[in-house]
């Protein structure tokens, strides 16, 4: 578990190339270096896909996106993924008025963000049928 005095992050490893990063209390200028800190180095230890489960979030100002926006850099440029879990209503609007929610695909809970990394979209579906011809 890593803190700060305004921020709590733990993390579970729900398979070997995901990490989910628990984010408590909140994402300002003094907290948001803990956060990519932590982000960043769970991907080095191989775990390239994360979640960011922000349920807890009471805050989060533009060092909290900034940070967001350089940890999925960072996960796309090892063949990775960030995603964002149950983000409460006034983080969700937060990065929808920024543009944050078209490039970090959100999900409204930490297991469908996890089912979505399985399955992610575009992937072919087995046993669908051939197109005719």
């Amino acid at each position: 578990m890593t803190h700060s005095s305004t921020l709590i992050l733990t993390v579970r490893h729900p398979a070997d190339s995901i990490a989910v990063l628990n984010v408590a209390g909140e994402i300002d200028v003094d907290s948001a270096p803990v956060l990519r800190s932590r982000a960043l180095e769970l991907i080095r230890q191989g775990r390239p896909h994360l979640v960011l489960d922000l349920a807890p979030v009471e805050f989060c100002d533009s060092s909290g996106l900034n940070a967001m926006i350089g940890i999925l850099r960072y996960a796309k440029d090892r063949h990775g993924s960030l995603s964002v879990a149950a983000a409460p209503p006034h983080l969700t609007r937060l990065l929808d008025i920024t543009g944050i929610g078209d490039l970090i695909p959100t999900a409204p809970s930490t297991a469908e963000a996890l089912t979505r990394i399985a399955s992610p979209p575009g992937a072919r579906e087995t046993g669908s049928e051939a197109p005719e011809a």
